[in-house]
């Protein structure tokens, strides 16, 4: 029998949603709300403006709540689907690995554009990714360089274990290996290119960063030492002798960091290739050195 009231429909609830998100002055509500009835119903964003007037069941309801309260409580989607696109490959996240952001593509971009001005990217190129987390950087190069071999390092073998079911999931497994150590500590050269995104972000401001991170990320992932540049004081070393002759460095880094890093680089002997890498706010996020022979 009925009890009177309908049950919401996709629409209704998104917009529910939306507005809840809203109030609780959560940027991008109206995406997130979009995001999380979808995954409910099990379908993607046009799929949701498909399915608008269907009605949602009872466990479907419930799941969305569920949903709810934990983005209210300042979760991010990406942690709570457990699952965050990047490069345009799905890749499975997990608490011992940041979220994939955008801004880390500019590495991607960078390195690839740098192998394709300068050499034959069909070649076997083989590839480290220096604390690799979800392996993101790592296997958006592989899914671009059909040839290429890569290993993605990191402490955390948590971490690992994500980014080796995310290469098995897109079918990048026999090309990537994975290996748990001090940034480049276990790994042995020579290397075309090593690209990392290290943490950088100085440990007095990490209290300060929004929850979605610092209550969210590893912060191991993120603090970066007293003035950021710990990670890289003791990585790039590291690749300079692992990196094979004309042999690429790309990393990421934060906001007014671009001169540090480069400055380090060069100190050990790097050829600064090309400026940096801007993101779409305008900030100089990846910095490339090379080695070149004598």
């Amino acid at each position: 029998m009925s009890d009177g009231f309908a049950a919401p429909t996709v629409e209704s609830a998104r917009r529910l949603l939306a507005a809840r998100f809203k109030a609780g002055q959560i940027d991008g509500a109206e995406l997130d709300a979009r995001m999380l009835v979808g995954a409910v119903l099990g379908l993607d964003l046009t799929g949701v403006i498909v399915a608008a007037s269907r009605p949602l069941a009872p466990d479907q309801q419930a799941r969305l709540e569920h949903h709810a309260r934990r983005r209210l409580a300042g979760e991010p989607v990406a942690r709570i689907l457990g699952e965050k696109e990047f490069w345009g490959l799905p890749l499975q996240i997990s608490a011992a690995t940041l979220v994939p952001r955008p801004d880390t593509e500019t590495v991607v971009e960078l390195a690839l554009g740098m192998l394709r001005a300068a050499s034959d990217p069909d070649r076997a190129l083989r590839i480290a990714d220096i604390g690799t987390g979800s392996g993101a950087i790592l296997l958006a190069l592989l899914s671009e360089l059909p040839h290429a071999h890569g290993i993605g390092t990191d402490l955390s073998v948590a971490a690992l274990q994500t980014a080796r079911s995310n290469a098995v999931r897109l079918g990048l497994a026999r090309r990537a290996t994975f290996a748990a150590c001090d940034y480049a500590a276990a790994l042995s050269g020579p290397f075309d290119l090593i690209v990392s995104n290290p943490p950088y972000i100085c440990s007095e401001e990490i209290a300060g960063l929004a929850p979605e991170v610092r209550d969210h990320d590893p912060r191991s992932a993120l603090d970066g030492g007293a003035d950021g540049l710990d990670a890289y004081r003791a990585l790039i070393p590291q690749a300079v002798r692992l990196l094979a002759d004309r042999g690429w460095l790309v990393v990421e880094v934060g906001q007014g960091q671009s001169g540090d890093i480069e400055g380090l680089m060069t100190a050990t002997g790097l050829t600064l290739d090309g400026p940096a890498k801007v993101d779409l706010a305008g900030i100089r996020r990846a910095v490339a050195g090379r080695r070149l022979p004598p």
